[in-house]
Parts: structure tokens; C-alpha cells; sequence
């Protein structure tokens, strides 16, 4: 999982996996779900992102609850 704010185009991408894009769905006005070629989502990207989510928003990230598998030594 990556998380990248472009500054200059004001804009957040959060990418779930390394694909190729093949589709997207504009959910509302400058939020696009990038789709693979099975329809699964790649990532979602915010334009005018400052707008959308507060700063506090955009440079706070809390990872909760992820199930992590543990590797046999």
C-alpha cells in the first residue's frame, strides 16, 4: 500500500495494489476508484484534496487492526 500527496496538483492517491489500471469510477466531483481488469480497486485518487480533508487529514495516518500473518522460523 502506498499513500502519495502531490502538493502542486494538490492531490492524494492512495494505491491498494501494483496493477494496471484498467477502468475507474468517478465516485463524486474529483474522486476517481482506479479498477484492474477484474474489477477489483488499485487505488482511489481525491483531487483538491486540501478541500476535501483537512491537513491534520492528510499528514496523520493511523493504522488500526490489520490482520498480520506471522512467518514459521
Amino acid at each position: 500500500m502506498k499513500i502519495e500527496y502531490d502538493k502542486d496538483a494538490d492531490a492524494l492517491y492512495i494505491q491498494f495494489k501494483n496493477a494496471q489500471v484498467n477502468d475507474n469510477i468517478d465516485i463524486e466531483e474529483g474522486v476517481t476508484v482506479d479498477l484492474d481488469s477484474d474489477k477489483h480497486i488499485i487505488g482511489i485518487e481525491i483531487l483538491d484534496a486540501s478541500k476535501k480533508l483537512s491537513l491534520e487529514n492528510i499528514s496523520t495516518i493511523t493504522i488500526a487492526n490489520l490482520p498480520v500473518e506471522t512467518v514459521a522460523a
